[in-house]
């Protein structure tokens, strides 16, 4: 099992209110399986990937990656271990601006300690973006980041990617080509984890857990 998330809470304070945000969410996701994660605004979804990504600790359970424990450790243990083995991808593709697309996945590759160019050259042909691997993200098209940000996700062949929104604002003919590299991943044996509110995405999942009050929808 690539992905394992037992009984997760979360809350947060706001003076003397109490907002859970996840109330024991547990879920299991196994290498080449596309999930998407569904659920009104509100209801725990980034919250949720934050925690599955290390990002933020959840105030009770835990989270696995490949086998290892990410929760209850120092934020730098954490970021080895997402370096390692979590692509991530935003809606806000996860690219540093004044740095090209090559770059931007080199630098990621430099935070897990392995820079490979030829690694990252296949990257962004997989990716569809080697066209434009010298350019600075201002200068592309939305597409074209999506792509680039995805390019950044797998720069080191993680066995987990997570991905937010990832097809939110793009067109019908992008969001299909987004999907599409995220679905060809899975069938490489690589767990997708996509929190969404595209019902094409859900679709083309393997499996949809629907998320409501930040607990999880029988």
């Amino acid at each position: 099992m690539i992905l394992e998330a037992e009984r997760l809470y979360r809350f947060y304070h706001a003076g003397d209110e109490e907002t859970l945000a996840l109330r024991g969410v547990s879920l299991a996701v196994d290498a080449g399986e596309l999930v998407a994660i569904t659920g009104p605004s509100g209801s725990g979804k980034s919250t949720l990937l934050n925690c599955l990504a290390g990002l933020d600790e959840p105030d009770g359970g835990q989270v696995r990656i490949a086998g290892e424990r990410l929760s209850r450790r120092p934020e730098a243990e954490r970021a080895r271990v997402r370096a390692a083995r979590v692509g991530l991808l935003f809606q806000h593709a996860n690219l540093v601006g004044h740095l090209s697309v090559a770059r931007n996945v080199t630098l990621a590759q430099q935070l897990n300690g392995t820079p490979d160019p030829a690694r990252r050259d296949r990257v962004l042909e997989r990716c569809a973006i080697a066209a434009r691997a010298r350019a600075r993200p201002s200068q592309l098209s939305g597409g074209e980041l999506a792509r680039a940000g995805l390019a950044v996700a797998l720069a080191n062949d993680p066995p987990l990617v997570l991905a937010d929104e990832a097809t939110g604002e793009l067109d019908e003919a992008t969001a299909s080509g987004i999907l599409a590299l995220l679905r060809a991943q899975a069938d490489a044996g690589v767990a997708v984890v996509v929190i969404t509110h595209s019902p094409a995405v859900a679709a083309a999942a393997d499996r949809e857990l629907r998320l409501h009050d930040g607990e999880l929808q029988p």
